[in-house]
């Protein structure tokens, strides 16, 4: 009789885990990112006008009002996380993610069907800014909660790396389809190809999250109590603990509205066809190596000290890189570098962060609201501003104010490890072995390959 073929044995159910709730900011900042690389290439097929930078400004209205319905997205999948679990808020965020996504990869032009494009390509942006409203801070939570005591900010570095990586993907897919098909076939259809790609990506991720298990924090102390997710008493009871999560966060927002979107589309215009492509591709390669080790040093030294160092050194280089840029490769590359590389480090410090400042029976909603609201205030209107006041000789001031954002963290941070901290939870069952990058990518394959 002949053997019966052997199954492999699944991940683990923690490895899986992992993996299935870090991928979701490589969607998020792929589709993210290629927004604002692909922007002045799309940007006149929706808002067709003489002048290209008019066109290009109602592109980034779009962007910026998408980024405005992030507290709402915060809301209510920080409600479903706190209520229902962390797995049906995941499940829900990149559903409206890769719904987004195809919708901007098949909308018609303003040719073709008048006004409604850029309608379409509103309510495209408007189902993406709610599903990263929520997405990353239920992933955040479920992250911090499965995560060793001595670990977090090397788990929270894997948020970093896949942030990373999504950049890259979307940056070399840009600089390949450019390459192949020419500057007129990529503004006529080929930016399509990028959201088509991206909708790929996100139906993956979708049947990866399927499978995820619940975290043993929410099933043993979320659960039981009656006020979890209740919006009215995280603004009432943890009231301070709201306003320490938008100081902690408003550097972040502000920095991502710029180098996220304003750079990228800067070097589109200043530079060669392509260029900035490879940029992007450079720094987030160089990037992806050195945040692992970033986390463990985090974890080494303290979150609140290292966020010192990187907050204080990139005020001052920063704001050279962005005044200084210029359309050469290294200029590009350095204007850019300097800010992914801190966005990249202080990602991965929030989520302990956070966590550590709300109970698990509002943490999805308490670190979701003001994390959204924050990020779409200041990501909305940081875009549309750098443009305007650019064009007016006003940058200096502008990179001012940004920089002054990114200060404001310190004393929040200090805060946070005061009274005003929640005592991190544990994971129940014994304390697991460290996970690397390379062991989530590995389970990220195996997960997806089973379906």
């Amino acid at each position: 009789m002949p053997a019966a073929p052997r199954t492999p044995a699944p991940p683990l159910p923690r490895r899986r885990s992992v993996a299935a709730t870090v991928v979701g900011n490589f969607v998020e900042s792929y589709d993210w990112l290629g927004y604002g690389l692909f922007a002045p290439l799309f940007a006149q097929q929706f808002f067709p006008s003489s002048n290209p930078v008019t066109s290009l400004l109602g592109a980034f209205a779009v962007l910026g009002v998408g980024v405005l319905v992030r507290p709402l997205g915060g809301v209510l999948l920080g409600r479903l996380a706190d209520r229902r679990g962390r797995k049906p808020a995941l499940m829900l965020a990149i559903a409206l993610m890769t719904g987004g996504s195809l919708l901007i990869g098949l909308a018609p032009t303003y040719e073709r069907i008048g006004f409604l494009a850029p309608v379409l390509l509103l309510v495209a942006r408007v189902a993406q800014g709610i599903s990263s409203g929520g997405e990353w801070p239920a992933a955040a939570a479920y992250l911090m909660e499965v995560a060793p005591r001595h670990r977090k900010c090397f788990y929270g570095s894997l948020f970093s790396v896949t942030t990373s990586a999504g950049a890259f993907v979307a940056s070399l897919l840009g600089g390949a389809l450019t390459a192949g098909l020419g500057a007129e076939a990529m503004t006529s259809w080929g930016w399509r190809v990028l959201f088509l790609v991206g909708g790929v990506f996100g139906l993956i991720l979708l049947l990866m999250r399927n499978r995820l298990a619940e975290t043993e924090v929410f099933r043993r102390q979320a659960t039981a109590r009656s006020a979890r997710g209740s919006v009215r008493e995280v603004l009432s009871t943890y009231r301070r603990q709201v306003l320490l999560c938008v100081l902690l966060v408003a550097g972040t927002g502000t920095v991502g509205g710029v180098w996220t979107a304003v750079i990228p589309a800067v070097g589109q215009r200043i530079a060669a066809p392509g260029t900035m492509f490879w940029v992007v591709v450079c720094a987030t390669t160089a990037l992806m190596t050195v945040q692992v080790p970033i986390g463990l040093l985090a974890d080494r030294i303290g979150e609140v000290r290292f966020l010192v160092v990187i907050s204080t050194v990139f005020a001052a280089i920063g704001s050279y890189a962005y005044l200084g840029m210029s359309g050469t490769f290294g200029g590009l590359l350095f204007a850019y570098g300097t800010g992914v590389l801190y966005l990249g480090s202080v990602t991965m410090l929030l989520p302990k962060l956070l966590s550590d400042i709300f109970p698990p029976q509002v943490r999805g909603v308490g670190i979701g609201l003001p994390h959204a609201l924050t990020t779409s205030l200041l990501g909305a209107v940081t875009p549309a501003a750098a443009t305007y006041l650019g064009e007016h000789g006003a940058s200096g001031w502008f990179i001012a104010a940004v920089m002054a954002t990114v200060l404001l963290s310190l004393p929040a941070a200090a805060l946070s490890r005061g009274r005003y901290r929640v005592v991190a939870e544990a994971p129940t069952e014994s304390e697991p072995r460290p996970l690397g990058a390379g062991t989530v990518v590995r389970d990220m394959v195996a997960t997806a390959g089973k379906r």
